[in-house]
Formats: structure tokens, C-alpha cells, sequence
């Protein structure tokens, strides 16, 4: 799925946060690379193809911002590194939603995301039963992927 440059813009604009090229160029990269988890010196060798200029420490603080303005989600792999994603919530499809879920195959250390949420049932036991209210949660799943299964 991708988001136009205006999106962006706007969701900075709304954001009350000035759109920058770095700041467009950070949320470009991961839009279009939804299927990576990328850590920040992933994105820095991506960006700094379009705008070689750039410093490791702008990513880190762009991210830091975008993280705070709830535009990207950090995610911790439990690899040693912070992994981002562009905000589920921020896709352009309406409603915020929960994050999407995540399978870690444990021997070749791929990650899939899974996006059906079976948890809203959970959700209403726990808020009926305590009142406590889940505004959301991070799942992870453990286990072999469909190719090292087969190998």
C-alpha cells in the first residue's frame, strides 16, 4: 500500500509538525518498504540514496519525532534492535486500529506480519471483568516458518 506525498504532508500538517524533506523522505521509505521491519540505519542507507547529505543522527531524531507524533510504531524484535513501521492507525483507511501482529520463525529469523485481530473479544472480557480499558497491545508468535518446516 502506498501513501502520496500529499497524504504525508497532510498527516505532518495535522500533526502540527513542519514538513520537512526528511520527515517525508523517512515516511516515504516506510511506506514502501511495509514488509520490512527496518531499524534506523536502514532507513538512513535508503534515504541518503535520494539525499546523500543527510547525518545517521537526523534519521534518528526524525524517527524519534515521528514516533512521538504517533506517525510510526517501534516494534523490538527481541533481535537488539528497534525495528519502526509506518503507523497502522496513520494508513489513510479511517479508524485507528491495533498493530498488526508479528511471527518470528526462530531458525531463519524472518518476520511475517498477521493482520487479523482475534483479540477484541479479549479486550471486552478484560474491560467487563475489571474495567480496565486496552487502548492496545503488541502480540508475537514464536515458532517455524512454512519453508524451514519443510526443510
Amino acid at each position: 500500500m502506498s501513501i502520496s506525498q500529499e497524504k504525508f504532508k497532510q498527516m505532518l500538517k495535522e500533526k502540527g509538525l513542519k514538513v520537512t524533506n526528511q520527515r517525508l523522505l523517512v515516511l516515504e521509505v516506510l511506506a514502501a518498504h511495509r514488509d520490512r521491519h527496518m531499524t534506523a540505519e536502514d532507513i538512513y542507507e535508503l534515504v541518503k540514496e535520494d539525499y546523500p547529505e543527510i547525518g545517521l543522527a537526523t534519521i534518528y531524531r526524525t524517527v524519534q519525532l515521528l514516533l512521538e507524533m504517533q506517525l510510526v510504531d517501534k516494534i523490538n524484535l527481541d533481535d537488539g534492535c528497534v525495528r519502526y513501521e509506518i503507523g497502522e492507525a496513520n494508513d489513510g483507511e479511517g479508524e485507528p486500529h491495533h498493530h498488526h501482529h508479528h511471527l518470528i520463525c526462530k531458525t531463519c529469523g524472518k518476520v511475517f506480519p498477521f493482520r487479523d485481530d482475534l483479540l477484541d473479544g479479549l479486550e471486552r472480557h478484560i474491560e467487563e471483568e475489571t474495567g480496565f480499558h486496552v487502548l492496545d497491545h503488541e502480540l508475537k508468535f514464536y515458532g517455524q516458518c512454512k519453508k524451514c518446516r519443510k526443510k
